[in-house]
């Protein structure tokens, strides 16, 4: 017969023990004694009856751990665990809930338990409901109010909405697969942009199709966001944990999906309160700025005045000037004209001069020398020419008083110098 380590016989109590289906999703019903919570917060107890007792292990932030109490009577569940560096079995706790909650409220206790485990209630994958849906799915029953209540709600707030309805039994034994049949068929349609679950209220038999698994997979499974309104604001059920949104009352679901008309137009008026502000406020800014533009262009134009004035004295000086230069260039000419006049030969015969001329030397006579007795001499005057002769006479006579005429005193004059 073989020998078996401690090591092995434990390791194989541990295998069976995990391996056993019973003992790793087990309720059991007892007394709490010897409850002793540690400073992490986890609570060591154990559960009895007349003849046994089951230590167990629950650890802080299990569901009903705070109605733990020496004496008191629970229903726990859990799963057995054998620890082998101890030796010991143990039941590890992760529901407690007081004596006398029916059976219903275990299994629902259980399958929340086991979906929660599954990630189906997590928050990071709720969706944001549509803002402005164009069309709201219903899933419920064609007879009862609920679909009136919820089309009555719609219709007053959002009347652009459209609303079908996939209909459904909500009441009595296996209506589950009708209820996630009738939401699957609304989501494959693809038509509406949000779907709401919906029935009146209820007991928790009444409510239970809703807290089955098959309707808890299909709200999960659907790609349109769904909203649950399930009973009444106290009831809850599954189906509420699973959708994306909750809603206390199929009413404040129809509510939630839809904006209030009033309220639309209310922001429509506010809106375009704002716009005409802030046109009117563009509007005054860019007239400020024009203005401003307006007066620094004017203030860079030139003065006209100024500059008419300026122009008018820039031309009284430059017609002063010219005046001055062309009086000036007038005193010029007339100086040289009379520079001219007496340089003009004509000028000095006319005053009574003459020109002698030796008509065979043709040299003018300035000179006694220049004129040998005899010579023909040509004498021009101021009114022409006159042939003379050279005489012998040595000296002229003198000068008389009265005034003689020039040709006279050309004459005389020539006799002298002859």
């Amino acid at each position: 017969m073989p020998v078996y380590t401690v090591s092995q016989v434990t390791t194989h109590i541990k295998q069976y023990f995990e391996s056993d289906s019973l003992l790793n999703d087990l309720w059991v019903l007892g007394e709490v004694s010897n409850l002793r919570v540690s400073s992490s917060g986890h609570s060591y107890f154990t559960l009895k009856d007349d003849q046994n007792l089951l230590n167990c292990v629950m650890f802080r932030g299990q569901a009903g751990s705070d109605i733990l109490a020496n004496g008191g009577t629970v229903s726990a569940h859990g799963r057995i665990s054998f620890y082998a560096p101890r030796g010991s079995t143990d039941f590890m706790v992760d529901i407690a809930m007081p004596e006398g909650v029916g059976e219903l409220a275990l299994e629902l206790e259980r399958l929340r338990l086991r979906l929660e485990a599954e990630g189906l209630f997590e928050i990071s994958r709720k969706r944001q409901l549509p803002r402005f849906p164009k069309v709201v799915g219903v899933v419920t029953s064609s007879s009862g109010s609920v679909f009136h209540d919820i089309t009555n709600v719609l219709g007053r707030r959002y009347p652009l909405v459209e609303v079908v309805l996939s209909p459904t039994p909500v009441q009595g034994i296996d209506v589950a697969p009708s209820i996630a049949a009738a939401l699957d068929r609304l989501d494959r349609e693809g038509q509406a942009d949000v779907i709401i679950v919906a029935r009146g209220g209820g007991s928790l038999e009444d409510l239970w199709p809703f807290n089955e698994e098959v309707v808890a997979r299909a709200i999960y499974a659907s790609r349109t966001p769904v909203v649950s309104a399930i009973g009444h604001e106290t009831d809850f059920t599954i189906a509420d944990q699973v959708a994306d949104v909750r809603a206390p009352t199929p009413s404040a679901a129809a509510e939630l999906v839809v904006p209030d008309r009033e309220n639309l137009l209310r922001q429509l008026d506010e809106l375009a309160e704002d716009s005409h502000r802030a046109i009117y406020y563009q509007l005054e800014n860019r007239r400020a700025l024009l203005s401003a533009l307006v007066r620094r262009m004017d203030s860079r134009l030139p003065n006209l005045e100024v500059w008419r004035r300026r122009v008018n004295d820039l031309g009284r000086i430059a017609q002063s000037g010219a005046s001055a230069g062309l009086s000036l260039a007038e005193s010029r000419i007339q100086g040289m004209e009379h520079r001219l006049r007496a340089l003009d030969p004509a000028a000095t015969l006319a005053r009574g001069f003459s020109v002698v001329e030796n008509v065979a030397s043709g040299v003018v006579v300035s000179k006694t020398s220049h004129v040998a007795t005899g010579d023909n001499l040509s004498i021009t005057v101021a009114d022409g020419i006159v042939a003379a002769t050279a005489g012998t006479g040595a000296s002229a006579k003198p000068l008389r008083k009265k005034r003689k005429s020039a040709k006279h005193q050309q004459t005389e004059q020539l006799e002298l110098l002859l």
